[in-house]
């Protein structure tokens, strides 16, 4: 493979510890560096994970030259103003989802990244799976006949979360789950959206805890989704055609796809042997972009990161979900 690809992690959370056990089994990778706010939580980052050094400001890292790419691990709420640190000194970027608060970030962001020609995506790991990609070619080979239902629900317990009750983090379900169902329908079923029917349930802080959305696409397809913060759930997606329906184990990093026909098993797919944690395939493919001059990825385009950004701020309008951020500028 050659030269060892240098990646950087902005943030020092549980999200940052996952990408590191993920880089740490990856060959021709390393994570080079780390920074938190607080040097001691950086430098206990980086001895636990073997990572070369450790800062405790954003800045030093942004300023290493040996880093290839950082991966911006911090909460949604802190993304636009991280990531345009990372941009401002020519590090292409690894972005965790929720891409930034709201669209009118995300549209900034994006363009200020192209003006300076330095590659972001979206670290949305579902968009880059091998598992995702199959589902596709099964749909489009016409393994169910003509795609037209689509359901899939993801929860986790996790209303005691602050990062899902506190607005100035850019709380609430959806941007921390919701986005996964709404990608899952997105990749299968486009963006053609005609009729949205939602519902939702708030917390005590304003924030959304669960909710089930609906969307009506022009071509006679329909789409049903739940999130939620209150509960476990089974985490699966179902896409009904007119010959069978396909049986997604875990929309938002699936693990085994069955394909069923008259309601009797066909085919199955399970998800690589030699994964790691699923994390490796935007890394890869992040490295793939830059090498070859790429300013996005073609898995996750920045239109639609976009377009996602835009259409969870209308279900957040239509909930009255408000974040600090929607009212800057």
């Amino acid at each position: 493979m050659g030269k060892t690809f240098k990646i950087g992690i902005l943030g020092a959370g549980w999200i940052a510890g996952k990408m590191a056990e993920t880089v740490a089994a990856m060959d021709g990778y390393e994570i080079f560096a780390v920074a938190s706010r607080s040097l001691e939580k950086a430098q206990a980052f980086a001895s636990k994970w073997n990572i070369c050094k450790a800062f405790g400001s954003y800045e030093e890292l942004v300023s290493e030259k040996e880093i290839d790419m950082i991966y911006i691990a911090t909460p949604h709420s802190h993304h636009y103003q991280h990531t345009k640190l990372a941009i401002e000194h020519g590090k292409p970027c690894l972005v965790e989802k929720a891409f930034t608060a709201n669209a009118r970030e995300a549209k900034d962001l994006l363009e200020f990244a192209k003006k300076r020609n330095v590659f972001v995506t979206e670290a949305i790991w579902t968009r880059y799976m091998p598992l995702s990609h199959k589902i596709k070619e099964l749909l489009e080979n016409g393994a169910i006949g003509e795609p037209r239902l689509l359901s899939a629900s993801l929860c986790y317990p996790l209303e005691d979360k602050e990062r899902i009750t506190n607005p100035a983090l850019c709380g609430g379900a959806l941007l921390d789950v919701g986005v996964y169902v709404l990608n899952f329908a997105r990749m299968y079923f486009g963006n053609n959206v005609v009729k949205t029917v939602t519902n939702c349930q708030l917390g005590e802080t304003e924030m959304d805890m669960q909710e089930s959305i609906s969307l009506s696409y022009a071509d006679g397809k329909m789409a049903n989704l739940q999130a939620g913060a209150r509960c476990l759930n089974d985490r699966q997606g179902i896409i009904s055609g007119t010959e069978g329906y396909i049986r997604v184990d875990n929309v938002n990093c699936p693990e085994r796809v069955e394909v069923y026909r008259n309601y009797s098993l066909v085919e199955t797919y399970l998800k690589p042997e030699n994964m790691i944690s699923g994390y490796e395939y935007q890394v890869m493919e992040s490295r793939r972009c830059i090498e070859s001059g790429l300013l996005e990825s073609p898995m996750m385009p920045h239109a639609e990161t976009i377009s996602v950004m835009q259409q969870m701020d209308s279900l957040r309008k239509e909930w009255g979900v408000v974040y600090p951020m929607d009212k800057q500028y």
